[in-house]
């Protein structure tokens, strides 16, 4: 005989989410997009003890993971990217030059790796602002999805040390800056992606991660998104290792600025 009441499923769910919660709102990296190289920068960085909150805005993370192409759910990777599928314990097989696993695998073992870290996800959580104090972005004003896009409902922020714009080809954060004029180019916005190159668009969304505004960082699609990087379509090694790069350069940045706190220097 089970010996519970409805109310006592709500108050576990409210308690629980409410701990969650409270520990997002303050952290050293808000990352904004649960796809491919967004849970392996939230992985690693976790990883390294950093205290992690990744906001997503649709129901399931892991991003164009799941679909695959054309609804096919196999990925594709390059060998440089192998050592990532290998330590998630995502089985891959050899295909010509290239590699293939499932996307169902892939995107299941990158969720349980950047939690298992210490990352916390909120789902349904979509970003509509960044916070910006002294010139350097301070954290992510974000909002229910469907809900704040439909009524008018107030936001709340998180705070954090760095944030990240995992945000795919919308490049979201970027555009919330370049709105307003906060980032230099000659353009009146965002270049965009360009056509579709393969090769070159997996090197480029790994080379070109960087910081675009002090204490916004860019990786996956972002990149290309927001510096005229070529498409890459359906491959995923270079989102994978551009996750892993932005990370480790994302841990120097908040390892020289400790370094300069200890100095007393702002």
């Amino acid at each position: 005989m089970y010996d519970f009441e409805e109310v006592d499923v709500s108050r576990s769910i409210l308690d629980a989410y409410h701990g969650k919660f409270q520990q997002a709102l303050q952290s050293d990296v808000v990352l904004v997009g649960a796809g491919p190289s967004g849970l392996v920068a939230a992985w690693r960085l976790a990883q390294n003890n950093l205290r992690v909150v990744i906001l997503e805005k649709r129901l399931s993370p892991g991003g164009g993971i799941w679909g695959g192409s054309l609804g096919m759910n196999e990925v594709v990777v390059q060998k440089e990217a192998l050592p990532i599928l290998q330590e998630a314990g995502v089985r891959n097989r050899a295909g010509g030059r290239l590699f293939t696993a499932d996307a169902m695998e892939l995107a299941s073992a990158l969720c349980l790796k950047s939690l298992h870290a210490g990352a916390i996800l909120l789902n349904l959580m979509m970003a509509e602002d960044v916070c910006v104090r002294g010139g350097r972005v301070t954290g992510v004003v974000a909002n229910r999805s469907m809900l704040g896009e439909s009524l008018p409902i107030d936001p709340i922020a998180f705070s954090a040390r760095t944030v990240i714009d995992a945000t795919g080809h919308e490049a979201y954060l970027a555009n919330c800056l370049q709105k307003r004029g906060l980032l230099k180019n000659s353009l009146d916005r965002l270049p965009g992606e360009g056509p579709m190159d393969a090769s070159s668009g997996e090197r480029f969304v790994e080379e070109s991660v960087s910081e675009l505004y002090p204490g916004l960082w860019m990786t996956g699609m972002s990149v290309c998104a927001s510096m005229g990087g070529p498409r890459m379509g359906p491959i995923f090694g270079g989102m994978l290792l551009s996750g892993v790069r932005v990370a480790n350069m994302v841990l120097q940045s908040l390892a020289g600025k400790n370094n300069d706190d200890d100095h007393g220097l702002s």
